[in-house]
């Protein structure tokens, strides 16, 4: 008899909404998934990896990276990285904002892919959202593309990886209903940028959550500060 060969997806999760539902997905469509999480300094640094590890366990994932990447708190730039900038508390801001972080998903995915040629894996799931996200340039559809091309040009013959982005078009309330057609366990999922006991409710990741959620008709099973 002959043995199913599975197939394999690396899912970068955060332990955010976006990147859960994203490895939700995987898992719907049949991948055996490899879950890795970067610490990068971020203010939420331990709360993220908390949800990460949560995440892990309600998916049953036995192969996950955990990964250290120290060098965003050195170049800075960031508010997510640099202490000495204020995170932004008074709406979503227009263009680039402050909480950006120099090419992350670039140098995420890098990693990913080395990790997904190590692997044998052919897909990479990242929750980049480009419609209703805070106006990253690395979250858009042409960068990813770009992205794809690049890493199967610089990585083996044999290794032909296919970038998803399942929500890359969806509004943050369709997210919201995505996720709690699947089941996914919101509560342990963590996406404010300012706090890791209860969720500041301020930022711009908290408000955008919230407001998939209002929009949605739907309660946000998280603690937020009164």
């Amino acid at each position: 008899m002959n043995e199913k060969i599975s197939k394999k997806a690396v899912c970068i999760l955060s332990g955010g909404m976006d990147s859960t539902l994203a490895s939700y997905i995987a898992k719907e469509e049949g991948y055996e998934i490899i879950a890795v999480h970067f610490n990068y300094g971020q203010r939420t640094e331990k709360r993220e990896l908390k949800a990460f590890r949560n995440v892990c366990d309600d998916l049953k994932i036995k192969e996950k990276y955990e990964i250290d990447i120290p060098f965003f708190s050195q170049i800075g730039a960031s508010a997510l990285t640099d202490l000495s900038i204020d995170v932004p508390t008074s709406g979503v801001e227009d263009g680039v904002p402050i909480t950006y972080v120099p090419f992350r998903n670039g140098i995420f995915l890098s990693i990913a892919t080395a990790i997904a040629e190590k692997e044998k894996a052919e897909t990479l799931f990242i929750g980049v959202v480009e419609e209703d996200s805070s106006g990253y340039p690395d979250c858009t559809d042409t960068f990813i593309n770009n992205m794809n091309t690049a890493i199967n040009q610089g990585t083996k013959e044999s290794t032909n990886l296919e970038i998803k982005t399942p929500l890359v078009h969806l509004m943050k309330n369709q997210i919201v209903e995505k996720s709690l057609e699947l089941n996914v366990p919101l509560e342990h999922t963590w996406s404010c940028y300012k706090e890791e006991d209860e969720a500041c409710g301020i930022c711009d990741s908290c408000r955008l959550r919230l407001n998939g959620f209002k929009k949605a008709n739907a309660t946000d099973p998280i603690r937020y500060k009164e």
